[in-house]
């Protein structure tokens, strides 16, 4: 580290920042580049956007807007000292406190940076010293160092946004800052900042439900991006904003005027905000993306020694209907398929056929299951795969019969009524009663049916959250956002070899407070297998390969070109196997087989590749579709997944730009039988040209070797 007189640079893991220091202004955080890249001039301090902003009920801003930006408090704050550590294991943390002399706020920034990875991990945390404080809003983190590190404008940025719905996630555009809002005015003729914005909003407990928590700022040319991700399960903001010179990236959690929250800060009693990551790549998108994959990998709790290919009965197959009948014959396909787990989906505790509006107890049917659920689970055993279940622990049906034995306090309330959403009440972890009974139904399904695997659903918002306790709705929410990470934890320490899905009706909770304690992401509830790959396609920039679990589900009915189609989905991610396998002919289930060893054979590089998007990450939604895996340590390994569309030319041409002027060898992968395919590799050009024979939608992984 070395401070200079108004500048502060430290490295730390893969990243190197620099922060701005004044007597007159509060830090700035100027600069995030990787380590180890050309050293940029320094920058100015002019207008450089404060590294924290702070709304206080009482404070607000000057001049007013509905920015996250010129708040009173975050142009008033001033350094008061820093810190650095250093861990065994290489990874570092910085410290940096500020303190506003008017009010006795004191805003602590923390940056964790890990080994190879060209990002930061960072938070803030609020503490007073005085009289009780309200805080409306507080940034996570705060920068226009993308515009410095560039030597870039406004005019020369895009801005790189996804939306999400049920069945229709991961929808990514990119379109210029001055095409967003962020309008052009003579900010030196009305001697104010513009107070225009972007912004970005996930309300209540679907962190994924309208909007992705993750974003990027790219140069128009391509040779700069700050990429980002908000790491919280439940509401949050980020927003893009111009000052009088130059531009700001705002990420927050919850806020007052979006989500119904606020905090009270007294002496001893602070406040930390939800945390995020913030990454950098000297190139477009794709490196954008490769950054924060990288530092993915640095957030996880675990990394599993097996990644297990997991067979699941409820997509295209039983629909929450299972019983013995029928679950017998699919298990034993299944296995033969070579499943290593098979999950038994919704509707195993259902006796009157109204599972929905009863769930809570989590006791398995007696009418579907004549010789018990166990004699499932043994079955699922003898034929040497791990037993699983679906449970949707967070939410108790309406007439469950724990809705009337359960304290009232154990359920979000607005008002004194509880909060009913679809059917059910929804559980507050902060109460002892709730996590005990959660405790306890994980504790029984593993103890007495061997369970070794479960997918965790979630088909609820309940509103703002809970004003139980007097808090603020979004400040209910909130806690039990953390008590439910809280309950996580302990969960996997007290059962450390159990696997978890995380899903919410598909993929409405995919964030990395989650997914960096569980294993598995369910990326849709998508059931048309050609409305997936521009799902499955685009997964990765929000969610590691390895945690992709994109559905393949082949039925019977299906032509051989059809049934490799949603096969192939599942390649190059986490093959999530359903369908009626046990009615295939030997033929059919060969292809399954085929598809499983593939994708097994593949895995460890999976697990450690970098994705990029041949056809762009913002074009998804073509006649064709692909998606790539490269290395991360060495261009010689590359896998593609290409969709060929209905309707679709009969060839594609598909850049790949990391191994242009390297001779490579393609080869189709799967299937093996790839009738119809020829494959082309341009060395001068860098792209790959595939041509499909085959009329209709059909898709194929494709290997790229260059290591000749």
């Amino acid at each position: 580290m070395s401070s200079t007189d108004d500048l502060l640079t430290w490295a730390g893991g893969g990243a190197e920042l620099m922060l701005g220091i004044a007597p007159d202004r509060p830090v700035r955080l100027l600069s995030l580049r990787p380590a180890g890249a050309a050293t940029a001039p320094p920058p100015s301090l002019a207008d450089a956007a404060p590294l924290v902003e702070v709304q206080l009920l009482g404070q607000g801003r000057f001049p007013g807007s509905h920015r996250y930006a010129d708040t009173t408090v975050g142009a008033r704050l001033r350094y008061v000292d820093h810190s650095s550590t250093m861990s065994g294991d290489g990874s570092a943390e910085l410290t940096v406190s500020q303190r506003d002399p008017a009010t006795g706020l004191s805003a602590t920034s923390v940056f964790r940076a890990a080994p190879g990875s060209p990002a930061v991990h960072t938070w803030t945390e609020l503490a007073t010293d005085g009289v009780t404080l309200t805080v409306q809003a507080v940034t996570s983190a705060c920068t226009g160092a993308f515009l410095t590190d560039a030597g870039l404008g406004v005019d020369d940025f895009d801005l790189v946004y996804g939306d999400s719905d049920w069945v229709a996630e991961s929808r990514w555009h990119r379109t210029p800052l001055r095409c967003v809002g962020l309008a052009v005015m003579d900010p030196e003729v009305h001697h104010h900042a513009p107070r225009s914005r972007f912004g970005l909003t996930s309300r209540s407990s679907w962190s994924t439900g309208e909007h992705l928590p993750t974003g990027a700022l790219v140069a128009r040319d391509d040779s700069w991006a700050l990429a980002w991700q908000i790491e919280h399960n439940g509401a949050w903001h980020w927003e893009v904003g111009e000052r009088r010179h130059g531009a700001y990236l705002a990420l927050l959690g919850p806020t007052d005027t979006e989500h119904q929250w606020s905090t009270d800060l007294r002496p001893g009693h602070g406040f930390t905000t939800v945390p995020v990551s913030l990454a950098v790549a000297a190139g477009g998108v794709d490196e954008a993306i490769a950054a924060l994959t990288l530092q993915r990998r640095t957030l996880l709790r675990t990394r599993p020694a097996l990644l297990p290919v997991v067979f699941n009965d409820y997509m295209n197959t039983l629909m929450g209907d299972p019983t013995t009948a029928r679950l017998l014959p699919l298990i034993d396909a299944a296995a033969s398929a070579g499943a290593d787990i098979f999950c038994v989906d919704a509707g195993w505790y259902d006796e009157d056929g109204g599972w929905w509006d009863s769930v809570g107890e989590w006791r398995p049917s007696t009418t579907r299951f004549p010789g018990g659920l166990v004699e499932v689970m043994d079955r699922i055993r003898e034929r040497r795969m791990v037993p699983g279940i679906w449970l949707e622990p967070e939410v108790i049906g309406v007439r469950s019969p724990l809705a009337r034995t359960l304290p009232d306090e154990a359920f979000f309330q607005r008002g004194g009524t509880r909060v009913t959403e679809h059917g059910r009440h929804h559980l507050d972890l902060r109460h002892p009663a709730a996590r005990t009974h959660l405790d306890d139904v994980v504790d029984r399904l593993v103890a007495e049916l061997g369970v070794g695997y479960f997918k965790f659903d979630y088909n609820i918002m309940p509103g703002p959250g809970t004003d139980l306790g007097g808090l603020a709705p979004g400040a209910g929410l909130l806690d039990h956002n953390r008590a439910h990470l809280d309950w996580l934890d302990a969960l996997l320490d007290r059962h450390p070899g159990l696997l978890i899905e995380n899903c919410a009706s598909g993929a409405m909770r995919m964030d990395y407070a989650l997914l960096s304690r569980l294993h598995l992401q369910s990326t849709s509830d998508q059931q048309n297998p050609l409305l997936y790959p521009p799902i499955a396609a685009a997964a990765p920039a929000s969610v590691l390969p390895e945690q992709c679990g994109n559905w393949a589900y082949a039925q019977p009915e299906m032509r051989p070109d059809e049934a490799a189609f949603t096969l192939a989905t599942g390649v190059l991610g986490r093959l999530y196997l359903s369908g009626h396998l046990n009615r295939m002919t030997q033929e059919q289930l060969d292809l399954v087989r085929e598809a499983v060893a593939v994708h097994r054979k593949v895995l460890p590089f999976v697990a450690s590749a970098l994705p990029f998007w041949p056809l762009g990450l913002t074009g998804t939604d073509g006649a064709w579709i692909a998606t790539g895996l490269r290395s991360a340590t060495s261009p010689h390994e590359t896998l593609l997944t290409v969709w060929r569309m209905p309707d679709a030319p009969d060839h594609v041409l598909l850049p790949v730009p990391h191994l242009r002027g390297r001779e490579a060898r393609p080869e189709v992968v799967f299937p093996a039988a790839a009738k119809g395919w020829s494959v082309h590799w341009d060395a001068e050009r860098g792209e790959l040209r595939l041509d499909s024979g085959t009329q209709g939608p059909t898709a194929c992984v494709v290997r790229l070797d260059s290591s000749t």
